[in-house]
């Protein structure tokens, strides 16, 4: 059987509940969904939602190499937002710290996000040979 390893670092938030920030199984990341949660103060970034997706991709970033991968190893991220009308500014932070990589992606509308939160994403990547 091969071993599940939980993933754990102060450069992103705490988990809240009853979830690892992320595990790692057969060279494959799954990054819990993230919040604009500052991980050094635990503040909520309730700010603009460019502001509020910069955070959220800082956190998954940090959780990606705390579990030994990258941005430009993310097979697949979701994105949920809390109005579809905010997608074009999420998208354009999104493409400008993702940069050229374009991993498979999921937008998901939902009608609210935990304590006010506009965005939240998750993902999925492989682990750096």
């Amino acid at each position: 059987m091969t071993s599940i390893q939980r993933i754990q670092t102060r450069q992103a938030p705490t988990p809240a509940g009853h979830y690892s920030q992320a595990t790692v199984h057969n060279g494959v990341v799954y990054v819990a969904g993230q919040l604009a949660i500052d991980p050094a103060t635990g503040e909520r970034k309730l700010g603009s939602i460019e502001e509020q997706t910069e955070r959220t991709l800082m956190n998954v970033r940090a959780i990606l190499e705390a579990a030994g991968s990258d941005f430009a190893h993310v097979l697949k991220m979701t994105v949920y937002v809390a109005d579809i009308e905010l997608w074009g500014p999420v998208n354009t932070v999104y493409a400008r710290v993702l940069g050229e990589h374009r991993p498979a992606r999921a937008v998901v509308p939902t009608k609210d996000l935990h304590h006010g939160f506009l965005v939240e994403i998750e993902a999925v990547a492989a682990v750096r040979d």
